[in-house]
């Protein structure tokens, strides 16, 4: 695994250091809340949802062709996320990004309490729209707005809020079906999906605090770098280059071993009671963080070069998920021969939950270890955005 040559220089190099009066509001670690906050409540609390299996349902088929949608219309507007940020800013890409999750919520609440079917897939277009351009801006301002050497703990920040909304909607799930009749398979109750339709629709308000990049104060004095297209069509044009550098290319085979979330859900659904699937949704998201914290203190370690930080968090990414597909798989032989439902009080229940607990760990690992890897290729926060649009 190799890195620009440029990276090193990147966080030694000190440029013109201005003497405007700092702003709070203007600095890094502020934007970084904000995007963080935004995460926090739009896919973070969708994230909560899904970590139940089957979005909260009781089977998983309808919600399993939501997503589908949502994940096919994600990819589509993460690739053109980048020229569309570019375009109108990354506050209104992150503004619009927003605003589809809580559709989504609300299709799952109508499906649930009064059976509803068109509105569930109403609510994944338009959440599979909004995650695409919620994606690229997200991605852009978490590895754009930071000075260089900063990176991975900007980064961990942001992740952090990020898990923080699955961390919270466990919770709320958990405080709202924990008795003991709901250890069978089952659906949440309806007013699980209130809460967080109201939470989700709080992002709206706050992406608008975001600042827009030429107004970011580093901490180091240095502007965010920003080299913009001047029309569409050459958006477009930069966004087919970056598609077809051998570098970005050579990473196909790594996007694709970050295929967790379906088989996730579909495994908690098939294998364990409803308020099972309530307390794992709340507790693996732990794992993340740790995971997180792990890897962005790696990539941050000032005394090795970024080369080494990247070649050594490789093997330790690879470590992890051939640890955590190997487990998985022998718990999956033997669950295909005999199907277990498994409640928290039962002796079984904690083999299943690690296997949730591997895949998480090694997806937070992998999910850092590429954002900071992207940002390593350049210092331009619009190519950024096309970079990260490509990822997602």
């Amino acid at each position: 695994m190799s890195a620009s040559t440029n990276s090193d220089l990147a966080e030694s190099h000190e440029e013109h250091t201005t003497t405007e009066t700092k702003k709070w509001y203007r600095s890094s670690m502020f934007n970084a809340c904000v995007i963080g906050m935004v995460g926090f409540m739009a896919p973070g609390l969708w994230n909560a949802m899904n970590s139940l299996g089957a979005g909260g349902a009781q089977k998983p088929f309808l919600v399993n062709a939501a997503n589908a949608l949502v994940f096919g219309l994600m990819g589509f507007f993460c690739l053109f996320g980048g020229p569309i940020a570019n375009r109108i800013g990354l506050k209104w890409t992150l503004v619009l990004g927003a605003v589809g999750y809580p559709v989504y919520s609300a299709g799952l609440y109508t499906n649930n309490r009064y059976g509803n079917v068109w509105f569930v897939l109403v609510g994944a277009v338009a959440c599979g729209v909004s995650a695409g351009l919620f994606w690229a801006s997200e991605g852009a301002v978490a590895l754009g707005y930071p000075p260089p050497g900063k990176r991975g703990q900007y980064m961990n920040i942001w992740l952090v809020f990020r898990t923080g909304g699955p961390i919270l909607g466990g919770a709320i799930l958990l405080g709202l079906n924990h008795s003991p009749n709901q250890k069978a398979k089952g659906k949440v109750g309806y007013q699980t999906y209130l809460v967080f339709i109201a939470l989700q629709c709080l992002a709206v308000p706050v992406g608008l605090l975001l600042s827009p990049p030429e107004k970011v104060q580093r901490s180091d004095g240095s502007k965010v770098k920003i080299v913009q297209e001047k029309s569409f069509a050459a958006e477009m044009r930069a966004l087919i280059a970056a598609s077809k550098r051998r570098d970005i290319l050579l990473l196909l085979p790594v996007f694709w071993a970050a295929y967790f979330n379906q088989y996730s859900g579909n495994f908690q659904t098939y294998y364990f009671g409803l308020r099972a699937r309530c307390l794992i949704g709340f507790l693996t998201n732990f794992s993340g963080i740790l995971s997180s914290f792990i890897v962005s203190t790696l990539l941050d370690y000032k005394p090795w070069p970024v080369k080494k930080r990247l070649n050594i968090c490789f093997f330790y990414v690879l470590f992890w998920h051939l640890l955590a597909w190997s487990y998985g798989w022998a718990i999956q032989e033997k669950y295909t021969k005999h199907e277990p439902v498994w409640d928290w009080t039962d002796p079984g229940f904690v083999e299943g939950f690690f296997v949730l607990v591997f895949w998480g760990f090694a997806q937070q690992s992998l999910q850092n270890f590429l954002y900071y890897f992207l940002s390593t290729k350049t210092d331009n926060i619009s190519e950024l955005s096309r970079f990260t649009g490509i990822l997602r």
